[in-house]
């Protein structure tokens, strides 16, 4: 079983841009992720507190995507699945009903049948066409080694 002390948020980083109607530029939202990126990988060495910090990293470089829009309600998930490596993966699906192409960052929690939080995970979804749908894919950074294990929408921004 897993500790919240092995835990860290993944980030994928694919192609991030944006026009400016509804967020701040391409260079704002690839930076929010990266130093999210940066903290999650800090903190995974940091004890029992780690996920929790991961959790409110991820939420607060979300934020620092400047007028971007909250849009959870137009990103749905997959079912979780284990690939050969024993990380779980996702298909994270954001439908973009802008009137322009946009970007999406999202986090993805993936948690137990019980609901404790077993990892975070933010990933982008890249130049999404207006009134079309994009997909990506959100990868556990560890083995959760349980087909038990299940993945909600903690987060939704489209820029």
């Amino acid at each position: 079983m897993l500790t919240a002390a092995a835990v860290a948020l993944a980030t994928a980083l694919t192609g991030c841009t944006g026009d400016g109607e509804d967020g701040g530029t391409p260079s704002d939202a690839e930076s929010a992720a990266s130093r999210a990126a940066s903290a999650a990988s800090s903190l995974a060495t940091r004890g029992p507190d780690a996920l929790a910090s991961a959790t409110a990293e991820a939420g607060r470089w979300l934020e620092d995507i400047r007028e971007g829009a909250d849009v959870k309600g137009d990103v749905r998930l997959g079912s979780p699945g284990i690939v050969a490596d024993g990380r779980t993966t996702i298909e994270v699906t954001a439908r973009n009903t802008a009137g322009s192409a946009k970007s999406f960052a999202v986090q993805v929690n993936f948690t137990g049948s019980g609901g404790n939080l077993l990892d975070t995970a933010v990933v982008t979804v890249p130049d999404v066409p207006a009134g079309k749908s994009g997909r990506a894919t959100a990868r556990s950074t560890h083995d959760l080694l349980s087909e038990d294990v299940r993945a909600v929408v903690e987060r939704a921004v489209r820029y």
